[in-house]
């Protein structure tokens, strides 16, 4: 039976992406994040990579994009405060510029980033074929309907969550468990389509910038749980404790976060309470637009009968 639940406004939700990703200027190379409280535990760490990406490039001359950055979670961060990022101006370069960020809460660091920015210029080109056996995002699922369709079956507060949480991300799952809490064991493959879930306008769909940004901030969205799967524990599991611990991103070209882009994910390994997990990005017309790696922490911690808690 289905639940009663808000009806969602993917506008909404894009506008108050737009607005975390506005942010304000306090003094020379240091940043203020507006807060959100949407239920998260701990702040979602697409968000502080992708306002730590708009910090430093605000510092860096118009025309050079970041092709690479690379970055580490220290603390969790809490949703309920603003974050204050601050910018060091490494190098300013002929064709390479280089800034490290910092992002700090309760006068604590909770993140850092180290970010490239290049200028445009031609060279060698070759690419990766993309899989030829996925599905056109068009015939797949989105979250919102697979939210709904499973939430009589979820306990609290997962249900409430799923119902009434609005996404500014329209993410659909190729491969997709039937059961979230028990999901069965599968290869330590992924894949997801995701766009973001209402248009930009023009003008923002022209700023490379905040195409970047965008795109950050939907890389740590699906990644983590790639390396789990082979496992068959949900990360909502009450004896997992999972939480990304370093983040890259190559960017190939500028994301059009307007279209589709398929997140082909893969886990080479895990050990030591820790799993690597990697993804190559394609647009929706198999060009490649950026490869991500991620360390994510996954300590299972079953009670002693062997029963999950």
């Amino acid at each position: 039976m289905d639940i009663e639940a808000p009806t969602p406004d993917p506008q909404r939700a894009v506008t108050r992406l737009l607005g975390l990703l506005n942010l304000e200027e306090v003094e020379t190379d240091l940043f203020r994040s507006q807060s959100t409280d949407e239920g998260w535990i701990r702040v979602y760490g697409g968000q502080v990579v992708a306002q730590a990406l708009m910090a430093a490039s605000r510092t860096v001359e118009q025309g050079r994009l970041c092709h690479s950055l690379h970055s580490y979670f220290i603390r969790p961060g809490d949703p309920k405060l603003p974050i204050v990022y601050k910018v060091e101006r490494d190098r300013d370069g002929a064709s390479f510029t280089t800034r490290r960020i910092v992002a700090i809460q309760k006068g604590r660091p909770i993140f850092n980033m180290a970010a490239s920015f290049q200028v445009p210029e031609d060279g060698l080109e070759h690419a990766i074929t993309p899989p030829s056996d996925v599905p056109h995002p068009d015939g797949l699922e989105s979250d919102p309907v697979w939210a709904r369709r499973n939430a009589p079956n979820a306990p609290e507060p997962w249900r409430t969550i799923w119902l009434t949480r609005e996404r500014p991300l329209d993410v659909r799952a190729v491969e997709s468990d039937d059961d979230f809490f028990n999901p069965q064991k599968r290869p330590p493959q992924q894949r997801h389509w995701v766009r973001l879930a209402a248009p930009l306008t023009p003008e923002q769909a022209g700023d490379p910038v905040l195409q970047r940004c965008l795109f950050a901030y939907a890389s740590d969205m699906t990644l983590l749980d790639t390396c789990l799967a082979p496992h068959g524990i949900s990360w909502a599991n009450p004896a997992l404790q999972s939480a990304s611990l370093d983040h890259a991103i190559w960017f190939n070209q500028t994301p059009d976060m307007n279209d589709w882009h398929l997140f082909d994910q893969d886990s080479p390994m895990a050990g030591g309470g820790r799993g690597i997990n990697r993804a190559i990005v394609h647009d929706i017309n198999g060009r490649p637009v950026a490869t991500l790696m991620q360390e994510g922490l996954i300590r299972h911690r079953p009670s002693p009968s062997g029963a999950h808690p």
